[in-house]
């Protein structure tokens, strides 16, 4: 039974990839939002193709930037964008710690390093300076705290998926067998539908940026909107104050105290 929904997992996937990985080209959006979406369809499958159409895809020509302004497109871009960037680094780390047979916590604190380091420094900070001014060192300062509270809660329901299915299923601790991929492909969709929440509200809080659209050629734009693709002109947004700031770190560090707290008990041997 297991092995045939695993199958059949695997051959939903390749479609949906060589769909993405093809029709993402012509979407008005950022390059690291189109890398994003590839990266994530390999690991997500069918359900990563739905939240492309869903939420990124330009239905008619000319209209992605008020089709993707609506605030639950703008999360899914945020927390897509998480998910690729962080979720990359912790399955890789994930595969790094299982090859060398470490012990619980070295493990998490390998996949918690690499897949923040790679989020925060590549898929954050680098790839999106041009809303920062060019600064890849400012870059890095006002992404940080944002990309620390989405992997806490990414990484909180990566963890629980991984730890409990792999004490279940056999071979699932194994970067040579499907099951361990497999396996991978699940937590990151609940790391996923974790990290949305604490995303909607760094977008709606102008910590994050959502989804948005980068066009070669200016279209017109009858409504009065502007290109999303920079910062906007005059003061920038007002942000939540430190006391907030402050509050949703300790909330997102007490989630994924408590899901460390509920592997070691009842998933570790």
């Amino acid at each position: 039974m297991f092995n045939g929904v695993m199958l059949l997992w695997w051959i939903l996937t390749v479609p949906s990839f060589l769909f993405v990985a093809i029709d993402v080209w012509r979407t008005p959006a950022a390059t690291v939002i189109k890398w994003a979406f590839i990266i994530l369809v390999a690991f997500t499958g069918p359900i990563g193709a739905f939240f492309y159409v869903l939420g990124c895809r330009e239905p008619l020509s000319g209209i992605h930037e008020d089709y993707v302004s609506v605030r639950w497109r703008q999360v899914m871009g945020s927390t897509m964008h998480c998910a690729a960037g962080d979720g990359i680094g912790i399955i890789v780390g994930a595969a790094i710690g299982a090859g060398l047979a470490l012990n619980f916590w070295p493990d998490f604190l390998l996949e918690y390093t690499m897949g923040f380091g790679f989020g925060w420094a590549y898929f954050q900070a680098f790839a999106m300076r041009n809303m920062a001014g060019g600064s890849y060192s400012k870059s890095l300062r006002i992404t940080f705290l944002p990309e620390l509270l989405s992997m806490n809660l990414l990484m909180s329901g990566m963890l629980l998926t991984t730890r409990f299915s792999m004490r279940a299923i056999a071979g699932g601790d194994n970067p040579a067998r499907p099951e361990f991929w497999f396996i991978m492909s699940m937590a990151l969709i609940v790391g996923f539908a974790f990290a949305y929440p604490i995303n909607w509200w760094l977008v709606a809080n102008h910590m994050k940026h959502g989804m948005f659209t980068v066009r070669k050629e200016p279209v017109p734009a009858p409504s009065g909107r502007q290109p999303v693709d920079a910062m906007p002109a005059g003061p920038p947004p007002v942000q939540p104050g430190i006391r907030a700031k402050v509050a949703m770190t300790v909330l997102t560090f007490a989630i994924l105290g408590g899901a460390l707290l509920v592997v070691t008990q009842l998933a570790l041997p």
